[in-house]
């Protein structure tokens, strides 16, 4: 059971403006939306309620989600679908403060399934674009690479999306990531980098530090998503504090993946103590547990060592580890002064 929080530091990590850098808005699907696209779509489900499908959520690793969570996907058709899966989303982030996300969205999942990608991107874009004028928050899409499939299969990938290059801004890397380094993906990057395209991936979860090395040498990102196992090499925490590259940390996902046993076990504390730019995010809301603001409440009442202090930077951090424009990043730290300020 998670211990109490001061109410004062709980209605400032609640409130306090922030940006969500690491949200796969696949993993944001809730079981009553799949089972209401189901009907819309006529797709038969191996749940009998959304009850059952719930109680399936106890994992045992990251390969043991991406089973349910690939089994989720399937009742995505529709552009109308993924707007409504990405709008269920910028809803929950408004409540919870968000000004800005960066969304992860995997192509190859409904791809492989027939799903065009243009009726994928056609439909995050939509709900992107309703965000901006009906929430207020600005956004933007990330394209991923499923690590499990090959490079060929990528660079197809990358093929279909570039007629839709205007909207999203980078590439990632995600999947399971054992038995799948960064290298098997290191033509395919080069050729975003040709392109432009922010770049990230993820490493350092259930892979080894030598996958953020490589990650940082070989595939040139610019943020490593999760992160938590660079501890394990101290050279490698001098590089990331030395070239400020910042890790997207997901509390409650690490604890439901079994990279932590508990959250109190956690090492964000270490991670901040080290001087990382360190950011709190929710990876896979449906499946771990809850949203941004729910990782931030249950890590700080779990580790009583985080501080307001703590909180500020973390929310900073998520700005400037954004790809945002440094007006807009500049306009949000100020907000976010002020929040601190009023609630001092």
């Amino acid at each position: 059971m998670t211990p109490p929080l001061d109410e004062a530091l709980r209605a400032l990590l609640c409130t306090m403006p922030k940006a969500e850098l690491h949200i796969h808005i696949e993993g944001s699907l809730e079981p009553e939306l799949i089972f209401a696209l189901a009907q819309r779509n006529g797709v038969a489900l191996p749940y009998a309620s959304v009850e059952a499908l719930r109680a399936a959520y106890a994992f045992t690793d990251l390969q043991s989600f991406l089973d349910i969570y690939y089994a989720g996907a399937s009742v995505l058709l529709e552009e109308a679908d993924f707007h409504d899966m990405a709008w269920a989303y910028f809803q929950r982030a408004a409540v919870d403060h968000v000004v800005h996300a960066e969304m992860f969205f995997d192509p190859q999942t409904h791809t492989e399934r027939g799903v065009p990608f243009a009726t994928v991107i056609q439909g995050l874009a939509r709900a992107c674009a309703r965000a901006r004028v009906e929430l207020g928050i600005s956004s933007e899409l990330i394209l991923c690479f499923l690590r499990h499939l090959s490079e060929e299969a990528a660079f197809a990938t990358l093929e279909q999306a570039l007629p839709w290059r205007q909207h999203f801004i980078g590439v990632g890397l995600d999947s399971g990531e054992r038995g799948n380094p960064p290298e098997k993906f290191a033509r395919v990057f080069a050729r975003c980098r040709e392109l432009g395209l922010h770049l990230v991936a993820h490493a350092g979860e259930e892979g080894p530090p030598a996958y953020i090395w490589n990650a940082l040498d070989v595939l040139h990102v610019q943020r490593i998503d999760h992160g938590v196992r660079c501890l394990e090499d101290p050279a490698l925490v001098r590089r990331l504090v030395a070239d400020a590259v910042p890790l997207t940390v997901c509390p409650l996902s690490n604890v439901k993946l079994c990279v932590f046993k508990t959250m109190a076990g956690h090492n964000l504390p270490a991670l901040l103590a080290a001087g990382l730019c360190v950011t709190v995010n929710s990876d896979d809301p449906a499946y771990f547990g809850g949203y941004v603001n729910q990782n931030f409440v249950e890590t700080f009442a779990s580790l009583p060592q985080l501080t307001r202090q703590h909180a500020y930077t973390l929310a900073r951090n998520s700005f400037k580890a954004s790809f945002a424009p440094p007006e807009d990043k500049a306009h949000w730290t100020a907000a976010l002064d002020s929040a601190f300020a009023a609630a001092a």
